[in-house]
This record gives C-alpha cells, structure tokens and sequence, in this order.
C-alpha cells in the first residue's frame, strides 16, 4: 500500500472510532478554570483574563466539585484527569491546599501555567503534591515574549520556571507557543534555545481567532505562514526532535500524522469537558462561550448529569450544520473541523486548511 492509502485507512478508522465516541463518550479530561485573573495580559488571551478578573468558587465548592469527577469518572476508568487552568491557577488563593487535596483522594492533575511563578521551592511543591503534567506558554524570544504578554521579564521568570521544574526530573513538562505572524520568524532561534533544555514536547499553534486575538486580524497566520509552519515542524520531527502540532484543524492527507504523532480529532464535548470560574459547563475552554454551547451550570445540576444528558452539539459533526462542508469529500474525516473555530451565528467553519494546506 502507498502512504496515501495507509493514510485513508486509518483515517477511515479514526472517523469511524470518533462515530462510536460519540454514542458513548469517555471524559478523559476536564478542564477547571480555578480563576481569570492573571499577571499578564495576552493580547491573543482567548478568556480575556486580567488582573481585575475574578476568581472561581470556594475552597470547599472545589473539593466536593472534585470529589464528584474523582467518584463518577477518574476512579472508574483511570483515564480521566482533571487540568487546571485560568487565568494563572496559581494566583488563585487556595491553589495549594486544592491540589493537596486532590494528591490526598488519588486525582490525578496536571495544569496550565505561564511559569512565572513556579520558583524553586513551587517546583518542589508542586512534584510533592502530584503533579502529573504541566503545558507552559512561552510564545517568542525575550522581548517578543514579554510584548505579547504584557509583563516586563515575563520571558526571564517562564525560563526559570521551566527550568527548576527539569532540575526536578519532572518527567511530563510541555512548552506551548502561539505562532503569529510576526513571531513565526523567531521559530528557529526558540527552537535552537529549547533544545539545550531537557523537557518533553514542544507543542506549535497558530494563533487562532477567539477572544482578543480575534480583534487583531494582522497577527493571525496567512496562508504562505501555514505552509511554512507545517515545514518547519516536519523538518524537526524527521530529525527525531519532539515538536509537534497542537491539535487544531484537519491538515490534509499530506500533513495528517507528519505533524503531529495522531490524526485530526476534535474531542470537544466527547472526552473533553470543562467548567468555567462561574460554574458554567463547556467542551474546550477555547471554544465560544454562548447559549448554544454552555450546556449548564454545576450550581443547578451535577457535573456529571450535564455531561451524561447533554452536549449533544458537540456528539453530531459540525458539518451537518452548514451545505458546504457536508458536500466536502474530507466532512467524513474532518466533520466541519474544530469546535473552537465554528462561526455558531453564521454557522461555518472560520479556518478551513481546504485550499491552503491541500
């Protein structure tokens, strides 16, 4: 068989896996936002988080939330981690005696983080308290890094951060970076710095049109960016480096399973769920907040009986929502494509590879 035709096997079987998904789905991560507030202020910020945003719930609404997740879904399959996020998760002012909490009932946990404040003794705290694994955000060299996130040092005080975390031999660290189209020049200079340091995956995106970045159409990526982005991944990874492509969008036969170790599967809402600081319940936190896509609120109904009665948006493909792309031969791989990027008022998809990439 030619790499084409392998190709279109097993995307064949990953569509019809993510069918079967779909009537039954499996969380296998839940994302908490624990609070908007934050010690920068990204311009691409898709939860527009600052330091004048709020914090979540209390302590205590924290722990029976987990001890909920932990009962119904993580000590039933072993698959299902919790993910904390924000804002900054560790701005929020028990994020400590949370995760000792969690450590304690056996919750596996990991994080999101800008990494400024992961000193040396917070590294340590947070390998003591379980840490399974944590993706940090560092989006360009020095002074593109500290511009587009708005803290002086930022770049300085991430660096560090990392690298007490490696100090550490914490053994699942993940860098993150938003590529626009100013800093997709600076790829090989962060690649050249990154390889000296001995963490996991370096993981590239394209700055996407949600939250602020979408009032900044300049800085997304144009097409000849795409391209070369998916070259400079390939190049690396053909060379056995760990750089690999976020999961956003279907890529093309040619692309699918180069960039990236799996094939494109959007999993909003089918093994990924997330609560929101006022308790509103979503799939991926990226994805437009709105009446279409909330599926409740955990201070009106469980957790668990929003996810087992609801999110049926997010179990049909989004190409049964809109004439073209379910006339596209891809639709049965892709399905209308990611949940983050659909237009839910105008019903299409936002960014579509189709033309660009294949």
């Amino acid at each position: 068989m030619t790499k084409t035709e392998i190709k279109t096997k097993n995307l064949d079987t990953v569509a019809e896996y993510q069918k079967q998904l779909c009537k039954k789905p499996e969380l296998r991560q839940i994302l908490i936002e624990l609070t908007l507030k934050c010690n920068m202020h990204c311009f691409h910020c898709g939860s527009s988080c600052s330091a004048e945003q709020p914090h979540g719930m209390s302590l205590e609404e924290y722990k029976k939330l987990v001890d909920e997740i932990n009962r119904n879904f993580c000590s039933k399959n072993n698959r299902t981690i919790i993910a904390l996020t924000g804002g900054e998760p560790m701005l929020y002012p028990d994020f400590f005696p949370l995760v000792e909490y969690m450590h304690k009932q056996g919750i596996p946990w990991g994080m999101t983080s800008n990494a400024t404040m992961i000193t040396k003794e917070n590294a340590k705290r947070l390998k003591e308290c379980g840490l399974r694994s944590i993706s940090i955000s560092i989006d360009g060299l020095p002074k593109s890094h500290d511009h587009y996130r708005g803290l002086k040092n930022g770049f300085e005080l991430a660096m560090q951060g990392l690298q007490n975390l490696v100090e550490l031999d914490f053994c699942n660290t993940m860098v993150t970076t938003v590529v626009n189209h100013e800093n997709i020049n600076e790829l090989d200079k962060l690649f050249e710095l990154f390889d000296t340091i001995d963490f996991n995956e370096w993981r590239l995106t394209g700055l996407e049109p949600i939250g602020r970045a979408e009032l900044m159409p300049e800085m997304h990526l144009t097409p000849e960016d795409n391209k070369r982005l998916m070259a400079f991944i390939k190049e690396k990874r053909q060379a056995g480096l760990p750089v690999t492509y976020s999961c956003c969008h279907f890529l093309g036969i040619e692309n699918e399973a180069e960039v990236r170790d799996w094939y494109f599967l959007c999993n909003a809402g089918i093994t990924v769920a997330s609560i929101l600081v006022n308790g509103d319940v979503t799939a991926c936190l990226d994805i437009p907040h709105n009446a279409k896509t909330i599926q409740g609120n955990i201070h009106d109904a469980s957790f668990t009986e929003i996810w087992n009665d609801r999110f049926e948006i997010f179990r049909r493909p989004l190409s049964e929502r809109n004439e073209t792309c379910a006339a596209c031969p891809e639709a049965k791989w892709c399905r209308g494509g990611a949940y983050h990027s659909w237009d839910y008022e105008k019903e299409q998809q936002k960014i579509c590879m189709k033309g660009i990439l294949f």
